[in-house]
């Protein structure tokens, strides 16, 4: 799991905030452009740390899941951790 930091974390932080939520808005709430948005929103899911939800399946609703959470949790600990998706894996295992 390779994220892009602060861009990543940023788009977790605001589904966590705002709940579910579309690239225009999370491009608001992150200052990050939207390109850059739909960039990462495909990478986050194939991680597991958003899903794509409906109601159509062109829609561009995401949500943030519970392995986001713990990315998020563990933010601080990403540089300093030799596997985070690991790290992040044992939290949810631990919490879900």
């Amino acid at each position: 799991m390779k994220l892009r930091q602060p861009t990543d974390f940023l788009i977790l932080e605001a589904l966590e905030e705002t709940g579910r939520n579309v690239a225009t808005n999370l491009k608001a709430h992150t200052g990050k452009g939207r390109k850059n948005i739909n960039t990462r929103l495909p990478m986050l899911t194939d991680y597991g740390l958003v899903r794509k939800i409906g109601p159509k399946e062109q829609s561009g609703l995401y949500e943030i899941t519970s392995k986001g959470e713990a990315a998020l949790a563990h933010r601080d600990e990403y540089d300093e951790v030799v596997d985070f998706e690991q790290l992040i894996e044992d939290d949810t295992r631990s919490t879900g």
